[in-house]
């Protein structure tokens, strides 16, 4: 199944964190705290200005990208957890 963001709105599929520390203390389930890391899978055309001009936006799939901890909707697609939230909701990209 395909899916196409509309506007400014972006598919973020989280990225699971480590489930041990530094130190090699396994982290359980339930002390686990959502990951705010993902990777971008869609993006839409963008928004639009005051003048009616289309902005690109600035990620594009495959991005790795921060977003703050309760952005975004969580959604099931296709048997996936994703999250869809707008462009302005991620914090940043992640360039390795």
């Amino acid at each position: 199944m395909k899916f196409r963001p509309l506007h400014d709105r972006v598919v973020v599929r989280r990225i699971e964190s480590e489930e041990k520390t530094a130190g090699g203390i396994i982290i359980p389930d339930t002390a686990k705290e959502k990951p705010q890391e993902g990777e971008v899978i869609s993006v839409g055309p963008g928004a639009r200005n005051e003048a009616g001009e289309l902005v690109a936006p600035d990620v594009k799939p495959g991005d790795r990208v921060l977003f703050g901890k309760w952005s975004g909707t969580e959604v099931t697609i296709g048997g996936e957890e994703l999250l869809i939230m707008k462009e302005s909701d991620i914090m940043g990209v992640i360039e390795s």
